[in-house]
């Protein structure tokens, strides 16, 4: 029968490290080309997807050599419903549309309620950009300090981060978890030492890393080159498919440059198995003993040898829970004691 020794405190150790890498498909660094679905980016009618979203892919929909892949979504949100078309076009109706529920439905996330304006730095605005990395994309989160894009629009263009670096760490708690701020710069450091870096439009955005969002203030981003911005001209007509999220699309695949990494915490519970020099050194296979119990071969007797080849972790009620597998067999007997480290990752 099986020998089982029980394992005290002293045998076993918790680390817990967190674990970077890209974001984006095939362990793509920097997304330098975007492609859209013609299929998915429609805009006939007002309650079309394209409306509402438009999808990202890393490569073209129609490519026969990769299998493409949403890396994120665009849409384009405002209070009052402008910049697309209304789901109804009659008295009482007017503003309900694809954007109204965008911006409700990002507010509703961030804050709780449909109540709340988004603010940027000291600044209220009443629309909103909106990326989604796709959920398939990043691990727990997305890593804070590794955001670093650029957009551009004709011969304007600026590089935007997050501002955990410059803040040391420290963020706003929401609904979707940590927020920071999006200003420019790189690597999480803000260029400058203000967060409203475009004149009465207060800072480019927020950054939620546990959900994967990035909310850009469109105020900022139709500001002159001269005044920080890429003149991008959103558009904020009632009833009339802006299609604002396009232009955002434009601007980004324009630059060829978006960077983030993604993020997750993995937990490792190490064992520190020892055998002793007087323990497990005989063999527990029923072969080596007759039916008398006595030992088939007379060498173990004085000089017993065996060889660990695997380790099992059991529970109190020694049923097995783990299997730990050797590269090599451990040679054991009275003369040699083995230390065996088993790491359990979750």
């Amino acid at each position: 029968m099986s020998t089982f020794i029980r394992l005290s405190s002293d045998d076993i150790v918790i680390n817990t490290e967190k674990i970077s890498t890209s974001t984006w498909s095939n362990n793509v660094n920097n997304l330098t080309t975007a492609h859209t679905s013609s299929t998915q980016a429609v805009f006939t009618s007002a309650t079309s997807s394209g409306q509402f979203y438009i999808e990202v892919f890393n490569v073209a929909t129609d490519s026969t050599s990769t299998t493409p892949e949403v890396q994120y979504a665009l849409s384009y949100g405002h209070k009052l419903g402008s910049g697309s078309l209304d789901f109804t076009n009659d008295t009482g109706s007017f503003g309900f549309s694809a954007t109204r529920a965008n911006y409700g439905q990002y507010r509703s996330l961030v804050f709780g309620d449909e109540t709340r304006d988004f603010k940027f730095d000291q600044f209220v605005s009443e629309d909103i950009y909106a990326i989604n990395v796709n959920r398939a994309r990043y691990k727990q989160a997305l890593k804070p300090g590794s955001l670093n894009f650029k957009l551009k629009n004709g011969s304007n263009e600026i590089f935007l981060t997050d501002d955990s670096i410059t803040s040391t760490g420290s963020a706003v708690l929401t609904n979707l978890g940590r927020q920071f701020n999006i200003v420019s710069g790189s690597n999480g450091i803000m260029q400058g030492t203000t967060l409203s870096q475009v004149t009465d439009s207060g800072s480019y955005g927020l950054f939620y890393p546990d959900a994967g969002v990035i909310i850009l203030n469109p105020a900022c981003l139709d500001a002159a080159a001269s005044d920080g911005g890429i003149a991008l001209g959103t558009g904020t007509n009632a009833h009339t498919s802006d299609n604002n999220h396009q232009k955002l699309y434009n601007s980004i695949s324009a630059s060829g440059y978006f960077i983030v990494d993604s993020e997750e915490t993995i937990s490792s519970q190490f064992y520190f198995v020892r055998a002793k020099n007087k323990e497990f050194n005989y063999t527990t296979n029923p072969s080596f003993i007759d039916i008398n119990g006595n030992l088939n071969f007379d060498s173990m007797i004085d000089n017993p040898k065996s060889y660990i080849t695997t380790v099992g972790l059991y529970n109190d009620s020694n049923e097995l829970l783990a299997v730990a597998k050797l590269s090599q067999p451990i040679t054991k007997d009275f003369t040699k004691e083995a230390l065996i480290k088993v790491k359990l990752d979750y």
